[in-house]
């Protein structure tokens, strides 16, 4: 809330300490759910750090196990413990097809509608509860569209794509030792400190701008009032749901990088990924913040643009798009898609643009230039590309640098930059 203090020169010129920070009389409101999720996810962080090595090798001998393409040695990893270390997520029918995907190696066209299958079940408790499918249109548009437009089923389609998109978007950034647990951790930090910008506080704070030449000061004060939701138990609720997710998922992931970290002795396969990616897409919908749980995907969304000709067949797409590991100097470097024919003329023009932009390095025919390889078309192989060479340790480290800036950037548009297309009270 924006108020504008006095303008008498004596309450500018008195600095009252209780304008800054002032005790709240009123009783803070009881919230046990909250309060038994930190203690699921303290044990859900013990349960995974212990059980990881314990079950590891009950799950090399019953095949469910894999080799890291990037390491000189080949021994046995186990993958897929995920599904029983986040069961606590309570979501079941992620977790047991993203199992499935693991044992049977489903191929990428039938992945796809994996994700639209575990979503039934939310979508349907979405439409029996009424839910909301009006969307605010930003100002540019009004004139058009009006202030709100009614998707009706469009908008079922947009969250049924959205938790396609959350959970196939760490799989197609996979490959090295950390990126999929990283990436889910930093976005489920960045969702948790979303949220608790409006949880209820038991402390009544303003922020005195006027003592730096502004007309008005920044007030958070009240037990309901305080943070972004000011005074609506609503957006308290919504946010507390968001937090009953996001804490044990943080939890197991934490416990769960500590073992995937280089060099890993486990892999989350795609049951992690399911199971993180449908998590978003839960607290997404079911909290109203959708918009905003995008803007933290900003290195998935371009990741996922630049991976686009290979994904829809435009430029040839080999089964591991993971860097190519160099033995002799233990340094990872771009891996290459060949080209068994001239590529089409679409193809060459889209890779000739990349390539002008510095997103992937062609390797062309000395007399005709032709393009005969190309660079893989991902945000790790574009790391190299513009980067150089570096150890898998470091480009995971890249990676993690990047999720983190995309998190930042997403916190000014949201709280920053929507002030100038959206109009009023964005919360």
């Amino acid at each position: 809330m924006i108020r504008t203090p006095l303008s008498s020169p004596s309450t500018c010129a008195r600095f009252d300490t209780r304008r800054v920070f002032r005790p709240l009389l009123d009783p803070v409101p009881p919230l046990p759910a909250l309060y038994t999720a930190v203690g699921f996810s303290i044990f859900a962080f013990l349960a995974t750090i212990y059980l990881i090595p314990a079950l590891g090798p009950a799950f090399v001998k019953a095949g469910l196990k894999g080799g890291d393409l990037l390491k000189p040695y080949r021994h046995d990893i186990p993958m897929s413990l995920a599904v029983y270390l986040s069961s606590i997520l309570s979501l079941i029918i992620a977790t047991m097809l993203g199992f499935l995907d693991d044992v049977f190696d489903i191929r990428w066209r039938h992945k796809l509608p994996i994700p639209i299958i575990a979503s039934i079940p939310l979508l349907m408790v979405y439409y029996a509860e009424r839910g909301n499918t009006h969307v605010v249109v930003p100002l540019p548009l009004r004139f058009l569209f009006g202030t709100l437009v009614n998707l009706g089923p469009l908008y079922y389609i947009y969250m049924s794509l959205l938790s396609t998109f959350a959970t196939n978007s760490f799989n197609i950034l996979a490959g090295i030792n950390g990126s999929e647990v990283s990436q889910a951790l930093i976005i489920a930090i960045s969702v948790i400190l979303n949220d608790l910008l409006y949880l209820p506080w038991p402390i009544d704070f303003k922020l005195p701008l006027h003592l730096l030449g502004s007309k008005s000061e920044l007030d958070f004060g009240g037990v309901w009032s305080a943070g972004m939701a000011h005074g609506s138990r609503e957006l308290v609720e919504r946010h507390l749901f968001s937090l009953y997710f996001m804490m044990p998922l943080v939890a197991v992931c934490t416990a769960f990088l500590y073992h995937n970290w280089y060099p890993a002795r486990v892999f989350p396969g795609d049951t992690l990924c399911y199971v993180t990616g449908m998590a978003f897409a839960v607290v997404g919908i079911q909290a109203h913040f959708s918009k905003t749980l995008l803007l933290f995907f900003i290195p998935q969304i371009f990741n996922f643009i630049l991976s686009c000709p290979q994904l829809f067949g435009v430029v040839p797409c080999p089964r591991h798009r993971v860097p190519r590991y160099d033995a002799d100097t233990n340094l990872l470097y771009p891996s290459t898609a060949d080209f068994e024919k001239p590529p089409s003329r679409i193809a060459t023009i889209i890779l000739h643009s990349m390539s002008t932009l510095g997103l992937a390095k062609l390797t062309l025919h000395p007399t005709t230039g032709v393009i005969q390889k190309s660079t893989n078309l991902t945000i790790l192989n574009y790391f190299l590309v513009r980067l150089g060479p570096m150890g898998e340790k470091k480009l995971v480290q890249v990676l993690m640098c990047s999720q983190i800036a995309g998190s930042v950037f997403a916190f000014v548009v949201r709280y920053g930059l929507a002030g100038l297309v959206y109009d009023g009270d964005r919360r």
